[in-house]
């Protein structure tokens, strides 16, 4: 099994998007960032249903790492509420 990960969350904007990738590569935590979007999100916050245009933002790393790259997040994030998730990798496609 491996141990690397996918992280997933979502940035309010492109140059938000792009500080944060910068900052995860420059700091070792991410061997590779991709930047997706605009995209549109449907979310409920405050008891309302809300509609934005955000930045999804996929962080390559490995599961020993995923802690640091989660805190590295909070502290370069301006959301309030903001959504980190990790998806496990299974099994990766061998180079031939």
């Amino acid at each position: 099994m491996s141990d690397k990960k996918l992280v997933l969350t979502t940035a309010g904007s492109r140059e938000e998007a792009e500080k944060i990738a910068q900052a995860l590569v420059e700091r070792r935590l991410a061997a590779c960032v991709n930047l997706v979007g605009p995209i549109q999100s449907v979310y409920r916050w405050q008891g309302k249903v809300e509609t934005a245009t955000e930045h999804l933002l996929v962080i390559k790393t490995t599961a020993g790492l995923f802690d640091a790259v989660a805190k590295a997040i909070r502290e370069l994030h301006s959301y309030e509420c903001r959504s980190v998730f990790n998806c496990r990798l299974r099994r990766e496609a061998r180079s031939t």
